[in-house]
């Protein structure tokens, strides 16, 4: 409801109206109905003036890194109506170049993905990439199902996109899902430029579990011991946007959420976090900040009933603390998780603020 307030606002007022039709207006009942509908849609309402200010929330975090590294202004495009009557179209089928590419030598079902990129692009175009990374909880999800808007965004703005699957566990134990995120940025590096990208500029994205291994991903690119068979490739990324992520296993601060602590032990790590405590400290982001990590977008939703937006507040800090370049924080107001699974008004925005960031990050490794 919180993303789709004027479809949901839509279609209550077409049952109420319904209703008034066949039985009027005369029994207490109804009346007493009426006004809760009305009192729901002034809710509803609500809901949707705090999405269309989701860019103020970005501009807001934008400014705070100050001349020469605040962000360019853009004025951010209101959603057409046809975006918001259809919030679940997207741009793969203008985009999609191909489709479950292998991107490993040993490659199993789930070691496949897909290329988007603008028409007309050749191997001299260099064009930015940006590696989409799907959430599931590391147990489920695939490359179709999420980074539709944002890819679509970023395709818009001359960008290639990727989108990878990874081993899922309960099949797969960690670390397979970050070496698999690994191998994915190597096979970019090698070839992405058949298809119009870059590959001396890579970004990486993606939200929940995906937040997470891009986050994680971008903060250990010289961790060679996360590309076995593969340690000469170079999986450094340029940029990354982690959104509605899990930045710490260990819950060192208090801000994790320790009931998730017996399903990692079971499905992801296959060890508890006293059995290993190691295993579990070196998959967090937390653990690998440095002054070398690129620029980085962090966006949470202050509203998330799945991973606490302290945590999310309290990495991003400590990240500014010790990285060399820009990192930026955005708490979106009313906010749940996995908000951008599809276009609604505040992801239109979003999207656009993100594609924002990273256009300029990009300008700004050209100069």
């Amino acid at each position: 409801t919180s993303e789709l307030p004027l479809h949901a606002m839509a279609y209550q007022m077409v049952r109420t109206a319904r209703h008034l039709r066949r039985h009027g207006l005369r029994s207490p009942s109804t009346q007493a109905g009426i006004a809760l509908s009305v009192a729901s849609w002034m809710v509803l309402r609500q809901l949707h003036r705090d999405a269309a200010r989701t860019a103020e929330a970005f501009e807001e975090a934008f400014a705070t890194l100050g001349s020469p590294a605040s962000v360019p202004a853009e004025a951010a495009e209101v959603p057409t109506v046809n975006q918001v009557v259809n919030p679940f179209a997207n741009g793969r089928g203008r985009y999609l170049r191909a489709s479950d590419l292998a991107y490993a030598t040993d490659a199993g079902p789930r070691h496949r993905l897909d290329v988007w990129a603008p028409d007309g692009l050749g191997a001299e175009a260099a064009r930015p990439v940006l590696l989409q990374v799907h959430g599931g909880g590391w147990c489920i999800g695939n490359k179709e199902q999420q980074g539709g808007p944002l890819m679509t965004e970023m395709c818009d703005r001359g960008w290639v996109c990727v989108a990878i699957n990874y081993r899922l566990s309960p099949r797969a134990t960690w670390p397979d899902h970050i070496v698999d995120v690994k191998r994915s940025i190597a096979w970019i590096r090698e070839n992405i430029a058949e298809y119009g990208g870059d590959p001396g500029f890579i970004a990486v994205t993606g939200g929940s579990a995906g937040g997470h291994l891009a986050a994680l991903a971008a903060l250990t690119g010289s961790d060679t011991s996360l590309q076995p068979g593969f340690e000469h490739a170079d999986t450094t990324v340029q940029a990354a946007v982690p959104l509605y992520g899990v930045y710490d296993f260990t819950n060192r601060d208090g801000t994790g959420r320790d009931d998730m602590e017996d399903f990692l032990a079971k499905f992801v790590f296959k060890a508890t976090k006293d059995d290993d405590p190691n295993l579990w400290d070196s998959a967090s982001p937390m653990a690998h900040l440095g002054s070398e990590a690129p620029p980085m977008l962090i966006v949470h939703g202050t509203n998330d009933g799945l991973v606490p937006v302290e945590q999310a507040r309290s990495f991003a800090t400590a990240l500014a603390r010790v990285s060399e370049q820009p990192t930026v924080f955005v708490e979106l107001p009313g906010t749940q998780h996995a908000f951008d699974v599809f276009g609604s008004v505040r992801t239109r925005y979003a999207v656009q603020e993100v594609g924002r960031f990273l256009d300029h990050v990009h300008r700004s490794r050209q100069q």
